[in-house]
């Protein structure tokens, strides 16, 4: 088992990463590109992403060796469905000298097999988007949001940025002073925090900085209501805590009440210490007071994780997920 090699990859929107794992937990290498998503990049510049990520993570290792492979991304469907895409991601894949087979897979499981090896239960994904998903059996079963920005979304960076734009626009309709939040967003996109003698011409100035960009652009505006809860600060408090119920409310249309399966919180805004991390741990700990919390981790691991999984000699896939995949509770 120590000579047989898994690659596990984790392509995002804004970078590709790429782990060499042994089955005995031993990390070979690992490999970096740039945003490797064919919905967003095209499928060649995807491609070229994808395999600078595999020869980094493949520098100083035989290509042989490598048995399974598992690539995790939005949109894997897509990418499946396309014949042009799919032969682009074959010739990187040989390119690297490769001559295993690898499965796709979305990167809502990906994120999820991060976080537990347990073969069913429910990830919650918010970044600038954001999206619920039930597991069963290690494949995505129902899935709940991740609609976008103008349609659903609810409890995402982008719904964070976008509230607070609308709290601010609120404040300025009743010629009230904005609060360190709404100052903040002034600053962020009029390059000043001061209100005209006249609102209504703030409000103008902001409506046209909005519209004039991408609408999904509004999710950059979500650090700062972060922040500002950090702090204390009331408008942010209170957004981050309906944020934090959409998102839990999202779950419960995919997850039965009363669900002891592990729940997984991943992306941006819910890894690591963010108040809406903290908040949704709250709210679905109410909600599911049995189910075990974690937070995703590795994606690159666990997609060398779900690779390996399939393997004759793999009798014990839990005990695999501990040697390959750090966890966090």
């Amino acid at each position: 088992m120590s000579d047989t090699v898994v690659v596990g990859l984790d392509i995002g929107g804004t970078s590709t990463r790429a782990v060499a794992l042994t089955l005995t937990g031993a990390r070979l290498g690992t490999g970096r590109g740039g945003g490797g998503n064919p919905t967003s990049h095209g499928a060649e510049r995807a491609a070229a992403e994808l395999l600078a990520a595999l020869r980094g993570a493949l520098s100083g290792v035989d290509p042989t060796r490598v048995r399974a492979g598992t690539i995790g991304l939005a949109g894997a469907a897509r990418l499946l469905a396309d014949p042009a895409g799919r032969a682009a991601f074959d010739q990187a894949w040989a390119q690297a000298g490769l001559r295993c087979p690898y499965a796709v897979h979305g990167d809502a499981l990906v994120a999820y097999a991060s976080g537990t090896a347990a073969p069913d239960g429910t990830v919650l994904i918010a970044g600038t988007g954001a999206i619920a998903a039930q597991v069963r059996d290690l494949r995505l079963d129902r899935v709940a949001d991740g609609h976008g920005w103008l349609l659903g979304d609810a409890g995402s960076g982008f719904w964070l940025g976008r509230e607070a734009v609308r709290r601010l626009l609120a404040t300025l309709d009743t010629a009230a002073t904005p609060g360190p939040l709404g100052r903040r967003v002034l600053s962020e996109l009029l390059g000043a925090a001061e209100v005209a003698a006249r609102p209504r011409e703030t409000v103008d100035a902001l409506i046209q900085a909005v519209t004039r960009r991408p609408p999904v652009e509004l999710a950059r505006l979500a650090p700062l209501v972060v922040a500002a809860a950090v702090e204390g600060e009331p408008v942010a408090t209170a957004l981050i805590g309906e944020a934090a119920s959409h998102l839990a409310t999202s779950a419960s249309r995919i997850r039965p009440a009363g669900a002891a399966e592990p729940i997984v919180l991943g992306g941006g805004l819910l890894t690591g210490d963010t108040p809406l991390a903290a908040a949704v741990r709250a709210e679905v700990s109410d909600r599911w007071p049995d189910a075990p919390v974690h937070s995703a981790g590795d994606g690159a691991a666990a997609a060398a994780w779900l690779a390996a999984r399939d393997l004759p000699e793999v009798t014990d896939p839990a005990a695999l997920h501990a040697l390959l995949v750090p966890v966090t509770a």
